[in-house]
C-alpha cells in the first residue's frame, strides 16, 4: 500500500499548529468532537475518544506514542477502533506529524505509512487526512472551522 503524504503550510507559530495537533480544545474542532487522550510520553499510549458507534467514549484510533518533541515533531503508532474493526490488532500503521518554521508559515508535514496489506482501513484514512488537514489550517488561520456536513 502506498504511503499517505501531504505538506500544508499555515500561517501561524509553531506552538500554535502544535497545539492544535495536541491541545483537546483544538483537536475537539478538528477531530469532529473527539479528543486525544495521552501524555505524549514516548511508549506510553494515546487514543481519539468521541461519539460515535460504541456512544459518548467510542474509541476512534488508538496506538503507542513513539516520539514526542514539542513543537517540531509527533510520532505514534495507529490503530482503528474495535468497534469500526474487531481484528484492528492485526493493522499497524504509523504517523508522523512534522512542523518547520518557513518565514511567518510552519509547514505541517503529515506522512501515515508502513501500511499492512489489506488494512481495511487505508481507504477511509485517504479520504479522511485531507479534511481533517483542512480544518486544521482553517482553525488556525480563522478560529473557525470549516462545515463538512
Amino acid at each position: 500500500m502506498l504511503d499517505i503524504k501531504y505538506e500544508i503550510y499555515i500561517e501561524g507559530t509553531l506552538e500554535k499548529v502544535w497545539n492544535a495537533l495536541v491541545h483537546p480544545k483544538y483537536v475537539k474542532q478538528i477531530y469532529m468532537e473527539s479528543v486525544l487522550e495521552s501524555t505524549f510520553q514516548e511508549g506510553d499510549p494515546y487514543a481519539y475518544v468521541g461519539p460515535g458507534l460504541e456512544g459518548e467514549r467510542t474509541t476512534h484510533v488508538y496506538g503507542t506514542v513513539i516520539s514526542c518533541k514539542v513543537n517540531r515533531e509527533l510520532s505514534i503508532s495507529h490503530y482503528t477502533g474495535k468497534a469500526y474493526n474487531p481484528e484492528t490488532s492485526i493493522y499497524p500503521s504509523y504517523i508522523t506529524y512534522q512542523l518547520e518554521k518557513i518565514g511567518k508559515t510552519v509547514k505541517l508535514t503529515l506522512l501515515h505509512d508502513r501500511w499492512e496489506e489489506n488494512d481495511p482501513s487505508y481507504e477511509g484514512s485517504k479520504k479522511a487526512w485531507p479534511m481533517i488537514l483542512s480544518n486544521t489550517k482553517t482553525l488556525i488561520e480563522t478560529g473557525r472551522t470549516l462545515d463538512f456536513e
